[in-house]
């Protein structure tokens, strides 16, 4: 599709606080694009909102709310008119064996991850029906890579993409595009938090080459750009995933899981160490 400038469009973002929803927002609102920052973290949406460029509104939203998304939709659309696109973004993640985890936390990523990005998709679908714009789903290698530790967000990108698929098609006819965004490791919280955990670094070191290595946030940010622009199907970034993407269907296979397979008792070591420590 030729790409369409952001110029004038109203943009929803959630997890726009920080990482890479706020990043690519700073870019999208230096083009042109009225960016609607939305995120749970009211502080952190203050201070992003203070080095945006051009116009944008700040919303403090829990996705996991279902009725306050329709409100804050419903808030915007007073405000702004109209809905161009929406970002699902909003992402949380947690590593370590599922047994090993805090009561509650594989359920939590998943309710995040997954069921927000389908009750902010729900709520503003009506309006980006009506303008014939563009949804899109942040769903990470993570949606067709799965290595030990991250159960709950790989379950949960694998259902955004699917979730993403399967939209793409019921909105067949309408004008609506549908986008699933696939980053790899990058050094947001959401990956450096992590990073000080043994077990978590000792997956990486595992992981051969490109497929462990993280990548600086303003690298990825032009891709995401141009995806929004463009009403991309699919974005995958650093390139490295795409080997993944094309492999998929044997990523689960001896051969492709020897490594996860072969460090998997360690990381199980490392976390229930650190779980005792804590």
């Amino acid at each position: 599709m030729t790409a369409q400038s952001l110029s004038g469009q109203v943009l929803v973002i959630t997890g726009a606080a920080g990482g890479l929803g706020s990043a690519t927002a700073i870019e999208c609102s230096a083009r042109g694009g009225v960016v609607v920052l939305v995120d749970v973290d009211a502080a952190g949406l203050a201070r992003v909102a203070a080095t945006m460029p051009g116009e944008c509104d700040t919303h403090e939203l829990d996705v996991r709310d279902a009725e306050a998304c329709d409100r804050v939709v419903e808030e915007i659309l007073t405000t702004r008119r109209r809905i161009d696109i929406v970002w699902a973004n909003a992402g949380v993640s947690d590593y370590g064996p599922i047994d090993l985890l805090p009561e509650g936390t594989w359920q939590r990523i998943i309710d995040i991850n997954l069921i927000g990005a389908h009750n902010i998709v729900r709520a503003a679908l009506p309006a980006v029906m009506e303008s014939e714009g563009y949804v899109a789903f942040t769903c990470s290698w993570a949606s067709f890579a799965h290595q030990p530790g991250h159960s709950a967000y790989a379950a949960a990108k694998a259902g955004l993409e699917a979730f993403a698929n399967s939209l793409r098609l019921e909105l067949s006819g309408t004008g609506v595009r549908v986008g699933s965004f696939h980053p790899g490791w990058i050094d947001t919280t959401l990956v450096t938090k992590k990073l000080d955990q043994p077990a978590f670094a000792a997956l990486l070191r595992a992981l051969p080459g490109p497929f462990g290595a993280v990548t600086h946030t303003d690298k990825i940010v032009p891709h995401f750009v141009r995806a929004l622009e463009n009403r991309s199907s699919r974005m995958v970034y650093p390139r490295a995933g795409r080997i993944l993407l094309v492999l998929r269907s044997v990523l689960t296979t001896a051969p492709f899981t020897a490594r996860s397979r072969a460090i998997a008792p360690e990381i199980r070591r490392l976390s229930k160490r650190d779980m005792t420590r804590s």
